[in-house]
């Protein structure tokens, strides 16, 4: 049995969540409203105050879409409530970024500086000039935008130079020994 899967939604308070024809999920809270089309084979049933994910059957493509439906629909709920946030931290000489309107500026040792434009729904905030925090309702979206941001200048094992996020720890390696 997928035990995720089986746990029920908590609804917090000023949270709807609508379920429509063919599993469209629409969430709406304080923060703003997520609409996600879920598989049609899960059963979605909104009760006093839940949402409860059941399946039809015990094949296993079915058990793995369970839990994933109920996670998704956890992280739409947790989203127009708190939010998500993601923190890259730029390491390096002459390395960091600012902020004009939605486009953020990063100087990364290229001849030319990077331009990222904050796509739709997600909020870049610079914390100095090199600490980047990505925030948003989305989490799959806030993700994305951070991996983005990291892949423009990744972190490099013998220095640690480049982009990385605040909790990733990097392998560091020797550098080159002298011959003697």
């Amino acid at each position: 049995m997928s035990r995720i899967g089986r746990m029920p939604i908590a609804i917090p308070a000023g949270v709807t969540v609508d379920v429509a024809e063919n599993n469209k999920v629409t969430v709406k809270g304080p923060k703003g409203t997520l609409e996600r089309v879920l598989p049609a084979e899960m059963e979605i049933k909104v009760e006093d105050g839940h949402v409860v994910v059941s399946r039809p059957n015990d094949l296993k493509k079915m058990k793995s879409l369970h839990g994933l439906t109920r996670t998704l629909i956890a992280n739409m709920v947790t989203g127009v409530t708190q939010g998500y946030e993601k923190v890259l931290e730029i390491n390096g000489v002459g390395y960091r970024a600012a902020k004009q309107g939605k486009e953020l500026t990063l100087t990364l040792g290229y001849s030319h500086p990077v331009i990222m434009i904050d796509p739709e729904g997600i909020e870049t905030v610079l914390d100095g000039q090199n600490k980047i925090t990505v925030k948003g309702i989305d989490k799959e979206k806030v993700g994305q935008f951070a991996a983005e941001i990291r892949d423009k200048r990744r972190p490099e094992p013998y220095k640690g130079k480049g982009i990385k996020y605040a909790d990733e720890v990097i392998r560091r390696k020797v550098g080159k020994t002298g011959k003697k």
